[in-house]
């Protein structure tokens, strides 16, 4: 089967070659699905730099969040029959409830294979029936950043109707919470660089938006438009240079959630702030096959459309990872495979 690999010790997306290598076979708790479509996330470029968990020890076929149709199952299979259209789950092995005590196994990354490959094996429990309005582009988005932000903001913010939510930045999780903050009756606020990513966020909902390039200390503008109170909700992508302004954007009794490290993970300031405003602090890894059915639920009832800002052939993998690092994209980068 065609399949891509980034090859041991990678530093860059140089490190991203095709191969060839035999079509897998299902055991029998396992179904096999030709995959369609993946999509891409930021920590699939800190794989391809050598900068998740240290430099790859062994090649490996990227990306954890691919869907297809199921073309064969195991003799012990009861979840799945072929022909069904299906998306992996990020995890190995958390169906649902608290996250286990021992270390996850997430696709992408060694010693699991992920999904830009024709086709992939997936245990039967890690594997979902995606919503049947969706494109196969559409569903391959769903598995990392879109169970991030309906964990963050849905299962553990339990986010209630007039609240407020603060977005920092236009990509894969930021705009699936813009879409799912909406939808539960949610005030919400999106930061950018571009002025033309705020004019997209807000066709999408999004009730106030922020330049942080004209608004340096972004957290007094925060305030400003909340009136000094802060916000209810942020979801902290950035990382250090960005998580002492969202503690002092957020409202007394608020909640942040700890999502990604796109500034990088050095010392981010003093958290004396959460004591004072009694906010909290949650760090979110994705989630389980449970919050996942349960976003697809909502998605399917609402009829939600994923935000594809561009899809790529499968030839041109190395160019969809470039696509991602330039930062120009708005919503979830797609290749189909």
């Amino acid at each position: 089967m065609r399949a891509y690999e980034l090859v041991a010790g990678s530093q860059s997306i140089d490190g991203l070659r095709r191969c060839d290598r035999p079509e897998p076979k299902p055991l029998p708790t396992q179904i096999l699905v030709r995959i369609r479509a993946a999509s891409l996330n930021y920590r699939d470029l800190m794989i391809a730099r050598g900068h998740y968990g240290g430099p790859l020890g062994t090649n490996v076929i990227p990306l954890s969040d691919g869907a297809g149709e199921v073309v064969a199952v195991g003799s012990a299979v009861s979840r799945f029959r072929a022909g069904e259209r299906v998306a992996g789950t990020f995890f190995r092995n958390w169906i649902d409830g608290a996250p286990p005590q021992e270390t996850l196994v997430s696709l992408g990354a060694p010693p699991a294979d992920g999904v830009l490959a024709e086709y992939a094996v997936f245990a039967e429990q890690d594997a979902v029936a995606v919503p049947a309005h969706l494109s196969a582009q559409a569903a391959a988005t769903l598995p990392c950043a879109a169970v991030t932000a309906w964990r963050s903001l849905i299962d553990l913010g339990r986010l209630a109707p007039g609240e407020t939510v603060l977005l920092i930045g236009t990509g894969g999780v930021s705009i699936f919470a813009l879409q799912f903050a909406k939808l539960a009756g949610a005030r919400v606020l999106v930061m950018s660089s571009s002025d033309e990513k705020l004019a997209r966020a807000r066709q999408l909902g999004a009730d106030e938006c922020i330049n942080y390039r004209t608004y340096p200390e972004w957290e007094r503008e925060v305030l400003n438009l909340t009136s000094g109170r802060g916000v209810d909700h942020v979801l902290e992508v950035g990382g250090a240079d960005t998580l002492s302004r969202s503690i002092a954007s957020v409202a007394v009794g608020g909640r942040i959630a700890l999502i990604g490290l796109l500034t990088g993970i050095a010392a981010g300031g003093s958290p004396y702030g959460l004591l004072r405003k009694q906010a909290s602090l949650q760090g979110v890894f994705v989630g389980s096959r449970g919050h996942f059915e349960r976003m697809n639920a909502a998605i399917a009832t609402n009829r939600l459309e994923p935000i594809v800002d561009r899809t790529f052939g499968f030839d041109e993998a190395a160019a969809a990872y470039r696509h991602l690092e330039s930062g120009r994209h708005f919503g979830k980068v797609v290749l189909n495979i």
